[in-house]
């Protein structure tokens, strides 16, 4: 029995696809839900748990294809298996580019969809794991100070304590400090933890911004970090 944080949401026009499926599905322990389009998908309450799409291509309205464009641009967690009896390869290739986890022609065999559909809530799984993780790792972020936040982004970039209070223009002892709080709100005790959490959150190190180019002065030969 599957977990009822798991959903599978299938989108068909045709009721009897949809009820076939539903049915079937649902006799493993699926959760299902079933739309006739993907405006009436889109109308429903924004689904944030784990699950995945089974998505004809050719539906009325917005198509399969352009209803993966607007997910793929929210960057939905939702992986997409797209069903259809008119597909083609060129539109199966530009399905599976965006990341579609299959691409099957109808009539297709259930173990194919199984497979599809195991493999999608396993990706969904990790999906929703990073979408988490970076979700907590913005809100740590978030109580650093202006301050705080440029220590990190200077020592993400591999420069020293000394280097960074170059760089601010304050003491090193004041860097020091700074990394220490930095430390405690952060809930971590070494740099590479650090690093790992501003990664998550979307932090970008100064060496990486094109107007920080000068920082590349203090690579120039070998450097023991603090």
């Amino acid at each position: 029995m599957n977990s009822q944080a798991e959903t599978i949401f299938i989108i068909d026009d045709e009721e009897s696809i949809r009820q076939a499926l539903s049915a079937y599905l649902e006799s493993f322990g699926y959760q299902v839900e079933i739309f006739s389009s993907s405006e009436e998908f889109l109308a429903r309450n924004t689904y944030t748990g784990i699950g995945c799409l089974v998505l004809d291509v050719n539906l009325n309205g917005k198509s399969g294809l352009e209803l993966q464009e607007e997910l793929f641009t929210d960057h939905s967690i939702l992986p997409i298996i797209f069903i259809s009896g008119l597909g083609n390869i060129q539109m199966s290739v530009r399905a599976l580019k965006k990341g579609a986890v299959n691409f099957l022609e109808k009539p297709f065999s259930q173990e194919e969809l199984l497979n599809s559909i195991n493999e999608a809530l396993s990706l969904s799984r990790q999906l929703k794991q990073q979408r988490d993780e970076s979700q907590l790792a913005q809100q740590l972020i978030s109580l650093l100070t202006s301050r705080e936040l440029e220590v990190l982004r200077y020592s993400m970039s591999g420069l020293l304590n000394k280097q960074v209070a170059s760089e601010l223009n304050i003491a090193e002892q004041t860097v020091k400090h700074h990394r220490q709080s930095i430390s405690e709100k952060l809930n971590v005790k070494s740099m590479p933890e650090m690093i790992r959490i501003a990664e998550k959150a979307g932090v970008r190190s100064f060496l990486e911004d094109e107007d920080q180019s000068h920082l590349q002065k203090y690579f120039s030969r070998p450097q023991n970090r603090e």
